[in-house]
């Protein structure tokens, strides 16, 4: 197993660094520049010139991404044109929200995704089953800002059951610890402030998991359907296993390993398509922060955090590997 996990972990070097070739690649093509973001519309040609030499624009393209790589190394990732702060301190001072949201989401698509696609294909051609795909039908071709919008304006406006906007209530005084404001809460004994960080996440968290939900169900659905077929399914059966049995270790385990896999690709995807759900409920993550920067045209937060979330996204998957492996154990021999 541990040669397994090496192998994983050496793959993602070749992966991060033709990630950062494409993203250097891409902010360089992209219109504009520091300058228009840094100097005012009237600036004089001078300026933006004496600005370009100052951050090493005019380098060979080969220094500057030599440069880059040697800055990363470090940590550095530049600094914010709309904050002044440097870049990584923004990104983990943001990164909790989506974390924590994306978690929500993920909870939410796993806990009712799965047992929902398990019992639909047990009662295949049933009126569960009928529900079921067609919900996910639904789900999947919902837009999650337009999903985002109707809970809002039916939840909170309209019967304000569920707070509408931030991460917390004003006036309530949490205690910060990881950034994780449920999990502060838990660790500080601030019960009210954790079931507040709770209220506010359940309208951001069912937007967002809609999609996953609709995908783990329908694939859930499919692989039981399938291993519901085998051979050694019907064998089980025939030799007159217990029920719960047959369910566990022969048709959920190894019904499992492609749900596993979906689920591992969609926890990471989640993270990048947080933006428009923290942008309609205001929840101050790294999508809500990534869209403004797009906006400000602040190229050193776009630079940072793209290549932080596709770092995570990466280990995400190499996680995602390793549980395949834990599943299957022909997995590690490949």
């Amino acid at each position: 197993m541990l040669r397994f996990v090496v192998r994983r972990l050496l793959q993602l070097i070749p992966t991060l660094f033709g990630l950062s070739v494409l993203l250097f690649a891409w902010i360089r093509l992209l219109p504009g520049g520091p300058e228009v973001a840094l100097l005012p519309e009237n600036a004089t040609e001078e300026q933006r010139q004496a600005l370009r030499q100052s951050m090493g624009l005019d380098d060979p393209i080969l220094v500057q991404y030599g440069r880059f790589l040697g800055d990363i190394a470090q940590g550095d990732l530049g600094v914010s044109t709309q904050t002044n702060r440097p870049v990584l301190d923004e990104f983990l001072t943001k990164f909790p929200a989506t974390a924590e949201l994306a978690i929500t989401a993920m909870i939410i698509a796993v806990a009712v995704g799965i047992p929902l696609g398990y019992f639909a294909a047990r009662r295949r051609g049933g009126l569960l089953d009928m529900a079921a795909v067609t919900g996910s039908l639904v789900g999947i071709c919902t837009p999650v800002f337009f999903l985002a919008f109707v809970l809002k304006v039916v939840f909170s406006e309209q019967l304000g059951i569920f707070p509408s906007l931030s991460r917390q209530t004003p006036g309530i005084d949490a205690t910060s610890i990881t950034g994780f404001h449920v999990l502060d809460g838990v660790l500080t004994g601030e019960w009210d402030a954790a079931w507040d960080a709770i209220m506010h996440l359940v309208l951001p968290g069912i937007a967002l998991a809609s999609i996953p939900l609709a995908v783990i169900t329908r694939m859930t659905r499919a692989s039981v359907l399938e291993v519901l077929d085998e051979d050694y399914v019907r064998t089980a059966n025939a030799k007159g296993l217990h029920h719960s049995t047959v369910r566990g270790r022969h048709v959920l385990r190894n019904a499992m390993l492609p749900v596993v896999t979906a689920v591992g690709y969609l926890a990471g995807a989640l993270l990048a398509g947080a933006v428009l759900t923290e942008s309609v409920f205001n929840f101050g993550g790294i999508g809500q922060f990534l869209y403004q920067a797009t906006q400000e045209r602040d190229y050193p937060v776009l630079l940072g955090f793209i290549l932080l979330i596709a770092t995570v996204y990466v280990l995400i998957n190499m996680l995602v590997d390793i549980s395949y492996g834990l599943l299957d154990p022909r997995v590690r021999v490949r």
